[in-house]
């Protein structure tokens, strides 16, 4: 057997990864009820009409051709007017379209990591923010959030994680896994953790107009003093999650970010472009009508509270509602193993979920996550199972 690199087997995704066993059970025929994947198309949500047909037309008229690597122009320039919305002062040159959050990820890591370099992200956090650091000889570091304040961060972990090692901060606002929303104090505490110490921040915002109740407010605008860049695209608020279509903003401060920014154009060059056609899709969501937005947000709010409410009802389990995304980060009471938990949840009542330690070995331990965008009639046979499995649960 020729051997795989040593680099991809440490690549690890804990959303698909549970999906494996979950197959073999769908392979003997049984239905398995699915909260794992945060894809509202999975469930009863439809891309708007007006989006859909952006990039129907786009095929049709032979939009095909390759786009330049940073992005259409024209998309470049909705995205400009939707981040000066948000007052954050950038130009188009500032601007890389790419295949999705996950892609503009990759190319940040690996522009800004030399091996044995560290990044802060929050714990827990969304998987590939530990696995591409890693990827690429980095070191992901997770800073502690606090699930008692919200899952809010605690700056004092993060001031002493910080190291002569250390490149960036990352916030995720709102967050993936816990929902949570970082108040403007937060954010200042942390970027002023990032000036004090040289290094910048990424910011994704991928959830910016999935609010339950506050309104947006962007790091960028809280901390006008450090390096960001910002991370955001067509798959949560507009209900595209297949297409890939995302973007990375690098909103600079004294050129510090002039050499990473090399170093991120020159592998965007590389891959050739993002796919065309779907541009012109992002740039229809950009432009057109944001009625679905509320639609959806009433929907999802029915279901978190649903589910906060049957939560609340069963012995063992616990959460903080989320104030914005959606998703559901659980505690289990007494739970030693977590990725056992979900794999016998899973067996015994077909119910999958995905183990709160595949988002951070640390401070997401003894917890699950379930995203709440399917109808409540779903959720309630889910959690019908889930409490016929704490009633019956071994010590896991």
């Amino acid at each position: 057997m020729i051997p795989a690199s040593i680099r991809s087997k440490r690549i690890e995704y804990a959303i698909r990864d549970v999906v494996v066993p979950a197959k073999e059970l769908e392979k003997k025929g049984i239905e398995v009820l699915k909260l794992n994947i945060g894809d509202p198309i999975k469930y009863d949500f439809k891309t708007p009409e007006h989006i859909r047909k952006a990039a129907a037309e786009a095929v049709m008229n032979s939009r095909s051709e390759y786009s330049p690597s940073e992005g259409l122009l024209e998309l470049r320039e909705a995205i400009v007017d939707k981040e000066k919305g948000y007052g954050v002062d950038i130009t188009t040159d500032d601007i890389v379209v790419t295949t999705g959050v996950t892609e503009a990820l990759m190319l940040i890591f690996a522009a800004a990591l030399d091996p044995g370099q560290e990044i802060l992200v929050p714990g827990p956090t969304y998987p590939p923010y530990i696995t591409y650091p890693t990827f690429y000889d980095g070191i992901p570091k997770t800073y502690r959030t606090v699930e008692e304040d919200g899952w809010h961060p605690d700056p004092d972990d993060i001031r002493k994680k910080i190291s002569r090692k250390t490149k960036a901060i990352a916030v995720i606002n709102p967050n993936n896994p816990t929902g949570a929303y970082y108040d403007e104090r937060i954010i200042r505490e942390i970027a002023d953790i990032a000036a004090e110490n040289d290094i910048f921040m990424i910011s994704d915002e991928i959830y910016d107009k999935m609010l339950y109740d506050n309104e947006f407010v962007s790091p960028a605008k809280i901390a006008k003093d450090v390096p960001m860049i910002i991370l955001n695209g067509i798959s949560k608020v507009y209900l595209a999650p297949g297409w890939r279509i995302g973007y990375l903003a690098i909103r600079d401060v004294d050129g510090k970010l002039e050499d990473i920014r090399d170093g991120i154009m020159r592998q965007a060059r590389a891959r050739l472009c993002a796919n065309t056609p779907l541009q012109l899709g992002y740039l229809a969501a950009l432009k057109g009508p944001q009625d679905h937005i509320k639609k959806t947000m009433d929907k999802l709010r029915e279901r978190r509270d649903y589910v906060a409410k049957r939560v609340a009802e069963i012995d063992g389990l616990s959460v903080v509602p989320p104030k914005g995304a959606f998703y559901m980060f659980i505690k289990v009471d007494g739970c030693r193993d977590d990725k056992k938990f979900v794999l016998e949840l899973l067996r015994e009542k077909h119910v999958l979920t995905v183990h709160g330690s595949g988002f951070c070995p640390i401070y997401g331990k003894g917890h699950f996550r379930i995203v709440n965008l399917p109808p409540v009639e779903y959720l309630e046979e889910a959690f019908n199972r889930i409490e016929e499995f704490m009633k019956e649960r071994k010590n896991i």
